[in-house]
C-alpha cells in the first residue's frame, strides 16, 4: 500500500487511497474531484521519497463528499467573586474528503 503526506489547510495528513478525513473548508462542490500538489513525503512499500520541502510531480486527488460544521466548542472566561462571566461559542467550518488516488 501507498501513503502519502500531504499539507492542507496549514496541517499536514498522512493519506491512504479509500481514506476518508476532515480537513479545513475548501472552495468546491460537493462530488468534485480536487487534487492536492503540496505532498511532502510519498512512501510505496519500502521506498519512501521525502521532498524538500515537496515531492516534485507527486499529486493526492481526492474526492469532496459534503461540506459541514463541527460540533461546538464553547470558550468560558470566569473571575470569581469579581462580578465577571463571559461566554462564546464556535462552529469549525470543514470539507470531508474521499482520497482517490496517489500519483508519485
Amino acid at each position: 500500500m501507498s501513503y502519502a503526506v500531504i499539507k492542507t489547510g496549514g496541517k499536514q495528513y498522512r493519506v491512504m487511497q479509500g481514506d476518508v478525513l476532515r480537513v479545513e473548508l475548501l472552495t468546491a462542490e460537493e462530488g468534485a474531484t480536487i487534487s492536492f500538489d503540496q505532498v511532502l513525503l510519498v512512501g510505496t512499500g519500502e521506498s519512501i521519497t521525502v521532498g524538500a520541502p515537496i515531492v516534485e510531480g507527486a499529486t493526492v486527488s481526492a474526492t469532496v463528499r459534503k461540506h459541514g460544521r463541527a460540533d461546538k466548542i464553547r470558550i468560558i472566561k470566569f473571575r470569581r467573586r469579581k462580578h465577571y462571566k463571559r461566554q462564546q461559542g464556535h462552529r469549525q467550518h470543514f470539507t470531508e474528503i474521499e482520497i482517490t488516488g496517489i500519483n508519485a
